[in-house]
Formats: C-alpha cells, structure tokens, sequence
C-alpha cells in the first residue's frame, strides 16, 4: 500500500495510525518510507538548492527502491527486502542484512512522488492525501516538534526562495501524473482527526 501526498500532509500519521490497526488485526506489517531512498546531496542538488525540477526529478532512488524493496516484495520477487538505503541527514549510505518478508505481510509504504510512473504499478492500493496549501505548510513548519515559536510569515510564504522548491516541485508532479486521481483512495486530510474520503475506486487485480 502506498500513501501520497505533499510534504506535511500527514502521511507519516495515517501510515502508523494504520500500522497499528492492521497488526492489532493479527497482521504482519512492513514499514518503510520514501525518505529511506534518498539520493546523495551531491545529486539531489546539482540543479541548485532552490530548483523545483531539482527536488522532482533528483530527490530519490527510484532504482534502488524498486531493486531493495518494491521488486522483492512484488510477486514472483525473492522477498528478501531492506527498507531503506540511504541516510539523508548523514548523507551516507546505510548498510546491513536483508529480511525475509512472508506472502501475506502488508507493505505500508508513505512518500511523496508515490504515483510516478517508476513507482505506479506496485501499488496494489494507493491513497492520496489531498491538503489545502497553507494547512501543508504550516503542517511542515511545526512537524519539527510541538515546541515550535510562532510561525514566521516566511515560513508559511509558498512563493519565497526556499518554499518553491518544494511547491513548485509538487506542482510539476501533480500536473504531469494526477495522483488525485491514479490513487485507489482520495481523502481530504486538512482535519486529522475527521478525514473524509472524497472519491474510492475498487482495488487494482
């Protein structure tokens, strides 16, 4: 299962919310995300810091992803796994063993860029996290922790230096791959505690 939407839409909250429901089901989860398959700085910034087709095209290992994580776990796959390749903070590698998944365990898998045509057919069901502009950004200021001062008007300013990168970004994404409407599921996410599904498909064969 993969959970989009833009950055500070709450995907990280539905995914372990979810988490938690399905293993209390008695079910086998495995959980990773997009920010595991970072690539290095070197490359994630060789169209600039600020570049809107920088963070699109340049943020992350699609190969790697679907090599480590996407490919085992797809049938007919090893299912031998790693949830994750690269550590964006330290920008570095990460290295270790593969696990073992089981035919029934659940990916649970949340990021941005989910619906790209590298990543669409893995999903067997996918939701998208439609959020209002200025409920993201504020969402991805305060998401550093709860003690976070007043929000600096810069901050929340879509259209300064450093925030176009990123809503420019998206805005590539969404207007070239519609993942409101390629996911199984949109939900309208501004209220995180009563999200509403606006529109469900049935689940892909």
């Amino acid at each position: 299962m993969g959970i989009d939407g833009e950055a500070g839409a709450g995907k990280t909250t539905l995914a372990d919310d979810l988490r938690k429901r399905l293993e209390s089901l008695g079910r086998t989860v495995i959980r990773s995300t997009i920010d595991n398959f970072h690539n290095p700085k070197a490359i994630r910034y060789a169209k600039g810091k600020h570049s809107p087709e920088g963070f699109f095209y340049d943020s992350y290992d699609f190969v790697k992803l679907k090599k480590m994580l996407l490919d085992p776990l797809s049938p007919g796959g090893s299912l031998m796994y790693r949830i994750a390749a690269f550590n964006h903070e330290l920008d570095e590698p990460v290295d270790g063993p593969p696990l073992r998944a089981n035919h029934n365990d659940i990916l649970l898998f949340d990021g941005i860029f989910l619906h790209r045509p590298e990543l669409i057919a893995y999903w067997d069901f996918s939701i998208f996290l439609d959020v209002d502009l200025p409920v993201v950004m504020e969402r991805g200021v305060r998401r550093n922790g709860p003690n976070v001062g007043p929000l600096d008007a810069a901050a929340l300013d879509p259209d300064t230096i450093y925030n176009r990168r990123y809503v420019e970004g998206q805005r590539i994404y969404v207007r070239n791959h519609r993942p409101q409407q390629a996911a199984s599921i949109l939900i309208d996410y501004n209220d995180l505690d009563n999200p509403c599904v606006v529109r469900k498909t049935t689940c892909r064969p």
